[in-house]
């Protein structure tokens, strides 16, 4: 009987992918209705003028022009302001 594991790989050597969330149309750029500009787990980012949130917290445009981010009492929203 063996007393010593074999040389195979590590059992504890598994990461999961990345899931790409982060801002995706950053502030002056223009967005177009239905572009996402920011993927997030939760809601670190609110919505404001121009855009929705989905239901998984996306915040994607609903019509177009350059996004703006502003703060408002320590809370931080994104604004389309018409071109």
């Amino acid at each position: 009987m063996a007393h010593k594991k074999g040389g195979g790989a590590t059992t504890k050597n598994r990461d999961s992918a990345g899931k790409r969330l982060g801002v995706k149309v950053y502030e002056g750029q223009l967005a177009k209705p239905g572009n996402i500009i920011v993927r997030q787990r939760g809601t670190r980012i609110y919505p404001g003028t121009g855009v929705m949130l989905g239901r998984d917290h996306t915040i994607f445009a609903t019509s177009e022009g350059s996004v703006k981010f502003r703060q408002k009492k320590g809370l931080k929203f994104v604004d389309i302001l018409s071109a």
